[in-house]
């Protein structure tokens, strides 16, 4: 299979979802890594009449082996993932309380529109579709379902005002963590709210 054939099975059958292949050029690198591993082949070229010549390629016996590998240890060990959204709750108080307010409806309501897309293309494709083959869709639907939940509670305690923050707050835990010399250092952890009622 020549790579602009494998690029338009994956959207075909909808596994882009799982599988970055937006720019062709990571696909031509990601078989040029392969064939120098030995891992794919070319099996033959073929040229058409007005078209350029094409390279097809086939998996060798080592690359079934390394994938079957592959496959079992992202099966079984979860990996060290970095994604963005939690990079950005580590800075939210960079924010104001309203500012994050603000920004985590907007991705709830993302959210919410992701997951009946995932609805609809599920419903849609298990009309002909093994479950099997569609497990990773129920996997991502799951994780947007649990981020959606949770997202939802967060918002609700900056309405109520549970979850808050203000400058001379962070200042406060600043000094109280650094006095410390810890980030695990055994202190209640106080609000804003805390501190105006002690003060009272």
């Amino acid at each position: 299979m020549h790579p602009y054939r494998m690029q338009q099975m994956i959207k075909q059958r909808g596994k882009e979802e799982v599988i970055n292949v937006r720019q062709r050029a990571s696909l031509y690198q990601t078989i040029e890594r392969l064939d120098r591993a030995r891992l794919i082949e070319v099996r033959e070229t073929q040229r058409e009449e007005r078209r350029p010549e094409r390279t097809i390629y086939a998996i060798t016996e080592q690359g079934r082996a390394t994938m079957q590998r592959w496959l079992r240890e992202m099966l079984s060990t979860p990996a060290q993932e970095f994604p963005e959204f939690p990079a950005a709750l580590a800075f939210l108080a960079l924010l104001t309380p309203a500012d994050a307010l603000l920004y985590l409806e907007k991705r709830a309501a993302r959210l919410e529109q992701e997951l009946s897309r995932l609805d609809g293309e599920l419903h849609s494709a298990a009309e002909t579709i093994p479950r099997l083959f569609l497990l990773e869709s129920e996997y991502l639907r799951s994780l947007v379902v649990a981020e959606l939940q949770w997202v939802r509670a967060i918002v609700a305690e900056l309405h109520m005002g549970s979850i808050t923050w203000n400058e001379a707050w962070l200042r406060e835990v600043t000094l109280r963590l650094e006095g410390a010399g810890a980030p695990g250092a055994q202190h209640r952890k106080e609000t804003p709210d805390d501190r105006g009622a002690d003060s009272g």
